[in-house]
């Protein structure tokens, strides 16, 4: 691969996305063990895949039982997904944590602008308590970013979190309040207060903690509970190093070098760009363990790339940030 990988995602654009996917599926497709059996098992020749419809999508259960690297390597970080007591959580061997970093860092940017103009509130673990997590991991790096005296973690400071956006929403100050949905509504519940200067986006995560309920749903809760017109959301795993972000409706959209695309829900290698069954992910960053992602996740895409999450599949595993603050 080129030496300046990063340069080379990370100013793809829409016209040229199609050739450098392809250009990954044939280093992993070569360099990752793992992949390179699942094509074999599928009797997959990688010469003849010459569409992003062609790719084979690595199940994201692999990410559980397998290492799925691309190339060998000492991982800078291991990654862990939450996950119930018992449970196998997925493992995301990240060789380059600059690639994880430029990825975030520029996918927030270019949804929301410079971080530096913003105050960054994480209703989450702290990162000292779970540095396995890619969540906290990102949330902690923008805090440190953002630079502002009044960012940080917040979990169970419910009072505390109160004062702090009474006082920045007093000094007008830009604040992001990113946190996982049953925190959420149980902050609004016990301390609702109205928000001009603040974007409430919700992780998602309830399992374990509340009654599922729809995104919907929740999204009206926070609105009445904070007297704001939208609810901002994120859609990220740890099987990936790049995020999609909601501003309302629950309406997704990714940065240039992520694109979702949606498989026939009885035969896995129908695949379509665009209309209803469950996502697969292409994530460019993820050069160096899989880019090419069959999720859970059950969605509709837009003819304009932008995307919807309905739910997940029948049998799949529990997923959820929220798992990661119980005992």
């Amino acid at each position: 691969m080129p030496e300046q990988w990063n340069h080379k995602v990370f100013g793809v654009k829409e016209v040229g996305f199609e050739a450098l996917a392809l250009e990954v599926f044939d280093f992993q497709s070569k360099n990752s063990p793992v992949y390179r059996e699942y094509l074999q098992a599928l009797k997959i020749n990688p010469a003849a895949v010459t569409s992003l419809e062609q790719i084979p999508f690595l199940p994201v259960r692999f990410f559980k039982s397998h290492t799925v690297q691309t190339t060998l390597f000492e991982p800078a970080t291991v990654f862990e997904s939450s996950g119930t007591s018992g449970s196998i959580n997925s493992r995301h061997f990240v060789k380059d944590l600059s690639l994880y970093e430029e990825s975030f860092t520029n996918g927030f940017e270019l949804f929301y602008g410079p971080v530096n103009e913003w105050c960054i509130i994480g209703l989450l673990p702290s990162y000292l308590g779970r540095n396995n997590s890619s969540l906290v991991f990102m949330v902690n790096k923008l805090i440190q970013l953002s630079n502002h005296p009044q960012s940080g973690f917040y979990l169970t400071e419910f009072d505390k979190l109160f004062t702090v956006l009474t006082e920045l929403e007093k000094a007008e100050q830009k604040t992001l309040l990113i946190g996982v949905t049953f925190a959420l509504l149980d902050f609004g519940a016990k301390y609702p207060q109205p928000l001009q200067h603040t974007f409430v986006m919700e992780t998602g995560g309830m399992k374990g903690r509340r009654e599922e309920m729809i995104r919907p749903e929740v999204h009206e809760l926070l609105k009445t509970a904070f007297n704001c017109p939208a609810i901002h959301s994120e859609y990220g795993m740890t099987e990936l190093l790049s995020q999609a972000y909601s501003k309302r409706d629950g309406i997704f959209h990714c940065p240039a070098w992520m694109k979702l695309l949606v498989r026939d829900e009885e035969d896995p290698f129908i695949v379509k760009k665009a209309g209803a069954g469950t996502i697969n992910i292409i994530d460019l960053a993820n050069i160096y363990s899989c880019s090419f992602i069959a999720t859970d996740d059950v969605g509709k895409i837009h003819s304009n790339g932008s995307f919807e999450v309905l739910g997940r599949i029948d049998g799949s595993d529990l997923r959820g940030c929220s798992l990661m603050v119980l005992p």
